[in-house]
């Protein structure tokens, strides 16, 4: 596999941090779309879609003093996101609303994927908030905008009703997480960092005419030139009244990097 010259050189990896968020937000301003960044105190009346996260995962395998500090990164963005209205024909894009954590207090050592790697950074465990996001935004009339999974799942997760492979991964000046208001009402985004939970809510002020089920189908385990994979179809059903459509929204697809149980299943595919 090809290195990276931030690999070869570390010593590079601020500037090109530097060159790509110069990049990544003079895109954004160029782009013609509106984005969402004020909060509101108001909250809007109506739940469209609301769910709730464990703060706290020990099964990382790492110094459960980074989950301590994960939960520190959380609140800081949470709140630079929390009350934040999409308004008709807006926007939201992860980062420009999390760039401002950084006026809010100091982030402190966190874990993060890099180069399929679980090291700790400054800043770490952020894809929590995207991840729950973009699960509250599925059950949404949010148009999906852009979405990156991990390539590498470091460790199991936590219980969960959410299916697996159900995330998406950000990196400030390489990847995001946006969404398009194209509804005629606007959507509010509610997030609450407690002692147990990381918790959203998507809210409008009319009554909610439409609800949506998301589930994982064909889960399994592929062995691929030496590398297991873990392979899933994420489908989706709109309800509204007694109509029910259901569509395939993506199949996901990433590199398992911790021991599967004894008894798993796992198919070899033929090179």
């Amino acid at each position: 596999m090809r290195r990276r010259m931030t690999e070869i050189m570390p010593w590079l990896l601020p500037l090109r941090q530097w060159q790509r968020n110069v990049f990544f937000y003079t895109k954004m301003r160029l782009d013609r779309e509106h984005y969402a960044t004020q909060p509101s105190e108001k909250r809007l009346k109506e739940t469209i879609f609301e769910d709730r996260s464990w703060l706290i995962n020990e099964e990382s395998g790492m110094d459960i003093q980074y989950q301590y500090n994960k939960v520190h990164n959380l609140k800081l963005a949470a709140e630079t996101i929390n009350g934040i209205i999409i308004q008709p024909n807006q926007s939201f894009s992860f980062w420009q609303c999390v760039r401002k954590a950084k006026k809010l207090g100091k982030y402190k050592e966190g874990l993060c994927l890099v180069n399929g790697k679980l090291i700790s950074v400054y800043g770490g465990g952020l894809c929590q908030i995207s991840n729950l996001l973009f699960w509250c935004f599925v059950h949404s009339p949010l148009t999906l905008v852009e979405r990156h999974s991990h390539y590498v799942k470091a460790f199991p997760n936590p219980p969960s009703r959410i299916p697996e492979g159900m995330d998406a991964t950000v990196s400030e000046g390489w990847k995001d997480l946006k969404v398009k208001n194209e509804t005629s009402v606007p959507i509010q985004i509610i997030l609450k960092v407690d002692e147990q939970y990381l918790t959203a809510q998507l809210l409008q002020d009319e009554p909610v005419q439409t609800s949506w089920i998301v589930s994982g189908k064909n889960l399994c385990f592929v062995e691929r030139k030496g590398q297991i994979y873990e392979e899933i179809e994420i489908w989706r059903t709109r309800i509204e009244g007694t109509n029910r459509q259901e569509e395939l929204l993506y199949k996901n697809c990433c590199r398992i990097g911790y021991p599967l149980p004894e008894k798993t299943e796992i198919i070899k595919e033929e090179e």
